[in-house]
């Protein structure tokens, strides 16, 4: 059997950074925190239903050499129209979210709690001066080196916590009821991403088509390895947040800055400092990896959307897409700080309710005439994907229902 080379890996490690940031660190972390190991079922089933839509998106690039936002232009006009608008609603919002944590984690490790502002601006711009002068290239090969790190510390952090943890484990499952059921939802809808990842990860395999040569085999293996590394991880943290954090009677923050400076104190004091190292290690190069791929993720499909919809303005490329979604979020950072938590949550919503959207068109596409049939997915794969269609339809309907 032919091996797979460290360089033809690269869109479902991409892949893998853009989900592991809020998801995992955060959320994950505090259902260990909450429930112990009670929430592990959420996890589970999270990823299994999701898994055919998100292979769907690689499937059908690999198979037409076509990104999803092609195949959504050719399903009808309207489903890229809609897709435009919304993304055009939610980039900058997520975009400054994800930047937040990241620049909360920085305050916390170099001791400047009071320059939020100042870090994570810095942090957009040195994330905008990765992307502009090294391009896909450079983050593909940065991100091999961020999920590595990611996932060594993240491991030791683990193995030290299951070495000083002298308390039995219990695996009860657990079904959180009135308040938590939001959170519930949160975990589940953002584990291991929004849907829309799909898009983007359809893109990253156009781009690594330029540079190397991929196989349809190749490139499904390159997806299953970030997928199922985001469902290790997610395990990992939530381990991590049941081991040292549960009934510990410490109550977490929903400001960003003050959370990371729980999660590291607690995990250091439980852990000791010697562990200090690898926590931050970890944390940090979560949410770093997040905040730059997302940030090179959201242009690509503006411009690609941008050329399908408006193809004689050819001003809408990814350049500018990438100026001004760091513009557009140092200016977030600027005036609505402190709006933050109602600026996330219209961005959580519109990802709840619209990810049977995106679940709907991955599997039409793939069943449909674009589709060549010797890639077309199994019989199994298509029923698995009624079921999680099913799922999250029935899951938005719900989470709607709480919020309205």
């Amino acid at each position: 059997m032919k091996t797979l080379h460290l360089r033809k890996l690269g869109p479902g490690l991409l892949f893998a950074g853009a989900a592991i940031g809020v998801s995992h660190l955060v959320q994950s972390t505090r259902a260990g925190a909450d429930f112990g190991f009670g929430l592990l079922w959420a996890l589970i089933i999270s990823i299994i239903l999701k898994y055919p839509f998100f292979q769907f998106g690689s499937r059908f690039t690999l198979a037409t050499k076509m990104s999803l936002l092609d195949g959504y232009y050719k399903l009808g006009k309207i489903y890229l129209l809609f897709f435009f608008i919304i993304s055009l609603g939610t980039i900058f919002t997520i975009q400054t979210a994800v930047t937040i944590v990241t620049a909360s984690l920085a305050t916390t490790i170099l001791g400047f709690s009071q320059n939020l502002l100042m870090l994570s601006t810095l942090i957009i711009l040195l994330c905008f001066a990765i992307l502009l002068v090294g391009n896909y290239k450079f983050l593909d090969s940065l991100i091999k080196i961020i999920i590595l790190t990611l996932t060594i510390s993240t491991l030791i952090a683990l193995v030290f916590a299951l070495t000083k943890n002298s308390i039995s484990f219990n695996f009860s499952q657990v079904f959180p009821y009135k308040s938590s059921i939001i959170f519930l939802a949160a975990l589940i809808g953002w584990m291991p991403a929004p849907l829309d990842v799909s898009v983007w990860q359809s893109l990253w395999i156009l781009e690594k088509k330029k540079t190397n040569a991929i196989s349809f085999n190749e490139g499904i293996f390159d997806f299953n390895i970030g997928y199922f590394g985001t469902f290790i991880l997610g395990i990992c943290f939530l381990s991590l947040g049941a081991l040292v954090m549960f009934g510990s009677g410490t109550g977490f923050s929903d400001i960003g800055s003050v959370f990371a400076g729980q999660f590291i104190e607690l995990y250091t004091s439980t852990l000791g400092e010697s562990v200090y190292p690898i926590i931050v290690i970890a944390a940090f190069t979560t949410m770093f990896s997040t905040t730059l791929t997302t940030l090179d993720a959201s242009p690509r499909c503006m411009h690609k959307s941008s050329q399908l919809l408006f193809p004689k303005i050819s001003l809408l490329n990814y350049k500018f897409w990438l100026i001004t979604l760091s513009m557009g979020t140092i200016c977030i950072f600027s005036l609505l700080l402190d709006e933050m938590s109602t600026l996330v949550e219209i961005a959580t919503v519109l990802s709840f309710v619209t990810a049977p959207f995106y679940a709907y068109l991955n599997l039409k596409l793939v069943i449909s005439d674009y589709m060549p049939l010797k890639y077309k997915p199994s019989k199994g794969l298509i029923n698995l994907s009624y079921v999680g269609l099913v799922f999250l339809t029935l899951f938005a309907l719900v989470f709607m229902k709480m919020i309205i």
